[in-house]
């Protein structure tokens, strides 16, 4: 597929820690993984292998009947089974192929996990002490292989404000060169790919959008596989990692999905718990926890998405958290331009698991977020 030359260029200088292309993602872990496992998800449309990689023990046996039956009988255990109590978490990235920050960040998420410093050789050992308590954790790298292999780049350079560029291999352009760009693109799944010049790097090979993909008809591999593995670990919360941060508050920020109403709640103190942890670590566009990790100022709830399908089919508490991008700048609420470097991005990223793992090890999992939890769930 043919794509613009000036829009396949890299950065001149790729820090060692930023690692994002499939091969060298795989090769390290393989080479790199011994505390946890390597394992094959599934494949993709276009038949390439997803890997990903567990820590823990998984949940044992099944519970007696569905997650919906669980919920019309109001007992959620009676789905989770009898290990309920396990605390299981789930981290995806990659499912939009090249906003590379999910990607390397799960890469260094592992490095923590297994050698107690990230890939700078930074320590991080409050996110090590947190993951030690979880009973299980599930790392996606990279979901949508498809899109990821049609990028022969590891890291855009950065272009200033300009975002264009990125918008390019994001969305993707039609014959006549204009960009699809977003949401319109949202417009087209499956997307022609003889329509396009370049058909971006949202869809995979079959030319849907994983974040969008037709969950309750007739999925694509990629999303059956991720919810064969959603039926069989029941993780309590799911972080789907992206890099689209409000370019006029240009600071990781957590999205507010559409979720079974006993869910409203905990997604509040979720991200209150996120934001306070990333406020403290100066990793917003201010010092004050009132205005940033209040949950009534999160943005305005999205109508249906990936993050909805996981939560019906398996209970998880799904929130999508949005990334600055390291290829161009925002603006933060004064209007001023921000510019977030590679090795900050990274930080928040880390910052992000780390405050995801101990809100669940504090509030103790999808066993006591049942319905009817909504009248004493305390934020």
């Amino acid at each position: 597929m043919r794509i613009r030359t000036e829009y396949a260029q890299e950065a001149a200088a790729i820090p060692t820690y930023w690692l994002t292309d499939t091969e060298e993602v795989y090769a390290y872990l393989q080479q790199k993984v011994l505390k946890g496992a390597v394992g094959l998800l599934g494949h993709s449309a276009g038949r390439r292998p997803i890997w990903m990689v567990s820590y823990g023990t998984p949940r044992e046996g099944k519970g007696t009947t569905t997650y919906s039956g669980s919920l019309g009988c109001n007992d959620v255990k009676a789905y989770l089974g009898p290990d309920y109590g396990k605390r299981v978490m789930l981290i995806i990235g990659g499912v939009h192929a090249s906003e590379f920050e999910g990607i390397a960040g799960i890469v260094n998420l592992i490095t923590v996990l297994e050698q107690g410093v990230d890939l700078r050789g930074k320590p991080w050992p409050d996110l090590v002490q947190a993951a030690e308590q979880l009973d299980r954790i599930l790392l996606i790298p990279i979901l949508n292989v498809d899109g990821r292999a049609r990028l022969p780049i590891r890291m855009e350079p950065y272009r200033g404000s300009d975002n264009l560029p990125h918008q390019y291999l994001t969305s993707g352009a039609w014959l006549d060169g204009a960009n699809i760009g977003w949401p319109k693109v949202k417009q087209y799944i499956p997307l022609d790919f003889s329509q396009t010049e370049f058909p971006g790097t949202y869809c995979n090979d079959g030319g849907v959008n994983l974040q969008h993909d037709d969950f309750f008809g007739n999925p694509q591999p990629e999303t059956k596989a991720l919810f064969d593995l959603l039926a069989r670990e029941r993780p309590d919360i799911t972080l789907n990692m992206h890099t689209g941060a409000p370019r006029n508050n240009y600071y990781m920020r957590m999205l507010t999905p559409f979720l079974e109403n006993a869910l409203v709640p905990v997604q509040q103190g979720l991200y209150r718990h996120v934001h306070t942890a990333l406020t403290l670590a100066g990793l917003q566009g201010s010092h004050d926890l009132a205005l940033e990790a209040d949950p009534k100022r999160q943005p305005p709830q999205w109508p249906f998405n990936l993050d909805s399908a996981i939560n019906l089919h398996c209970g998880s508490l799904s929130v999508t958290i949005e990334s600055p991008c390291h290829a161009f700048s925002g603006k933060n609420r004064a209007g001023a331009e921000v510019r977030h470097e590679p090795d900050a991005l990274i930080d928040a990223q880390l910052v992000a698991y780390e405050a995801g793992m101990t809100f669940l090890l504090k509030k103790g999992g999808r066993c006591n977020w049942a319905p009817g939890y909504r009248q004493t769930y305390q934020l």
